[in-house]
């Protein structure tokens, strides 16, 4: 990806990662006990979006100049294209975030989410998916760290 010069989902990956990341803070914020479901959605989709994506180029940028310090090459360019493509399993995990807003609403975004009241499989459909989202966050993660060692031509350890 990085020698050939892959660009072309890069914004659409970008939008997407910071979209999941306001979901991620929505739900450790609990912001369902402030406001309504369509006003975390709204928010998350719309300021995640933007945001996101903002965040992302700064980021990007921030890991190049300090890269350079410890004899990286890349460019912010380079940086942000690892980013967005790294974040692709993260991405993913909002088909289990969609999956769990369908089945408990705005109590996945409040505080007392109560799974006593729900069956087993409501349980278990939660569980594994909570379980699958942090999978897939820790191997964005890892990467992540490898897609900036590399075009930073720097070695992890």
């Amino acid at each position: 990806m990085h020698q050939r010069g892959i660009d072309d989902f890069v914004q659409t990956l970008l939008l997407l990662a910071g979209i999941f990341n306001a979901f991620d803070r929505a739900i450790e914020k609990n912001l369902g006990d402030s406001m309504s479901l369509l006003s975390v959605i709204g928010f998350s989709v719309f300021g995640g979006a933007l945001l996101g994506w903002i965040s992302y180029y700064l980021y990007a940028a921030l890991l190049s100049w300090t890269g350079k310090w410890i004899g990286g090459r890349s460019s912010s360019k380079e940086l942000v294209r690892v980013l967005a493509y790294g974040m692709l399993p993260a991405i993913t995990a909002l088909v289990f975030l969609i999956l769990q807003i369908a089945i408990y609403g705005e109590a996945v975004f409040q505080e007392d989410l109560d799974l006593t009241k729900g069956s087993s499989f409501d349980k278990v459909i939660y569980y594994t998916s909570v379980f699958c989202e942090i999978v897939l966050s820790i191997w964005s993660f890892v990467l992540i760290l490898i897609g900036i060692s590399e075009v930073q031509n720097v070695g992890l350890f």
